[in-house]
């Protein structure tokens, strides 16, 4: 986990299920995948500010329960799906851990108004000369 931002073990469950993919022998006997969940909502290990961007930003991986839910069975062995799992958490909380941000607003210089304006009336101009002369007899 980070520096600033740990979710005491106490807060997690992890569980164990049969992984798809490859296994050898032990696909069928062995539960290898990992699955860890975190009650987002009720945890108090983390700041109520980095908890509430948590919940914004990863709204599709938390359950009506409110708790994330997150998998591995990348790796044939549960010690290390439950570090990939912790490794995937860590990461989401890093992604939200400082606030975004503010956007300032700007405005377009007058060179970059009028430069736009006046390749709008070029190519006015442009197209203006594609068009049939009226005066030559073609309709």
């Amino acid at each position: 986990m980070s520096e600033r931002l740990r979710v005491p073990a106490r807060e997690l469950r992890i569980t164990f299920a049969r992984s798809s993919g490859a296994g050898g022998q032990n696909v069928n006997k062995v539960s290898t995948k990992a699955v860890l969940r975190w009650p987002v909502h009720a945890s108090r290990a983390i700041p109520a500010d980095v908890r509430a961007r948590f919940a914004e930003r990863f709204a599709t991986r938390i359950t009506t329960d409110g708790d994330l839910l997150l998998t591995s069975d990348r790796h044939r062995d549960q010690g290390r799906n439950v570090a990939d799992c912790l490794a995937k958490l860590d990461a989401m909380l890093e992604a939200v851990a400082t606030p975004p941000r503010p956007r300032r607003k700007t405005r377009p210089s007058r060179g970059a108004v009028e430069r736009r304006l006046e390749q709008k009336r070029a190519q006015s101009e442009r197209k203006k000369l594609r068009a049939r002369d009226p005066g030559l007899g073609r309709e």
